[in-house]
């Protein structure tokens, strides 16, 4: 005999009521099995959002774990990660200090540039113009300057200092520039006189030089301003060639126009030269 499974009173209770509700309200059979799907759909959904969560929480506690393995293991080689974050900042920081630098240097690398080739027009009245002991140096001649042993200005020696007056005079950049006058002497000894000593003469040539060029334009001056040079006298001390032959001592008598470097131009000149 094949037997039939009824429900029990109490739930055969329940599903007649849910009946009577759901079908009281107005809803049929198939839209009530509709709702049914769409909950169990819902319920499938949290569950897998659940699952997917739980995982995360494995995979971040697992990369956590591993994370305090590698700490371990670089402070038992004498590693602190702490440190090598710290390391890490100053690196960074010492590379775009480096790229400040950078771009400051090139500016004043322009800047050297430009002078270089304001000052070249000097060249063009046969003085030499170069990069000596990190400093840009006019150099003039001191045997066309002077004759031997005095300190006043030949007629072509004043020809060419007014020149070099001019060149920087007319040009407003150059003449902001401070110079100093530097005179320079040989190495043959001067005794007596009215100088002295090799100090003396070259300090006096110096000034000769110097004063021509700050005199007014009218009637005979170079017209710069005596804010921005100085002299100086340097004997003997800074040879350029030797003292030991006669050309070596004529290119030691000399008077150099020394351009004095800004603040900041306070640099090795010479690895912009080259």
């Amino acid at each position: 005999m094949r037997m039939r499974c009824f429900p029990t009173p109490i739930s055969a209770l329940i599903v007649a009521l849910s009946s009577l509700l759901f079908f009281g309200c107005g809803y049929s059979q198939e839209e009530w099995d509709q709702k049914v799907r769409e909950n169990e759909q819902l319920r499938n959904q949290l569950a897998a959002r659940q699952s997917a969560h739980q995982k995360c929480e494995t995979d971040l506690s697992d990369a956590l774990a591993e994370v305090d393995s590698l700490k371990s293991k670089l402070n038992q080689r004498g590693l602190n990660i702490n440190n090598l974050s710290a390391d890490l900042e100053q690196q960074k920081k010492a590379v775009e200090e480096y790229r400040r630098r950078a771009e400051q240097l090139d500016q004043i690398r322009q800047r050297f540039e430009l002078l270089r080739q304001k000052l070249q027009k000097l060249t063009q009245l046969g003085l030499k113009v170069e990069v000596r002991n990190n400093r840009m140096v006019i150099q003039m001649p001191g045997d066309v300057l002077f004759d031997s042993g005095q300190d006043s200005l030949k007629k072509e020696g004043e020809n060419i200092v007014l020149q070099v007056a001019t060149v920087i005079r007319e040009d407003k950049d150059l003449a902001s520039r401070h110079f100093q006058v530097a005179g320079h002497t040989d190495a043959k000894p001067l005794v007596g006189g009215r100088f002295k000593d090799n100090w003396g003469l070259s300090a006096m040539r110096a000034r000769s030089v110097l004063k021509l060029m700050t005199d007014p334009v009218d009637p005979k001056g170079g017209g710069l301003s005596g804010k921005h040079l100085s002299a100086a006298g340097y004997g003997d001390t800074d040879p350029v060639a030797t003292n030991d032959t006669d050309p070596g001592r004529k290119l030691n008598r000399r008077v150099e126009l020394v351009v004095q470097p800004n603040v900041e131009e306070m640099l090795n000149l010479n690895s912009l030269a080259n």
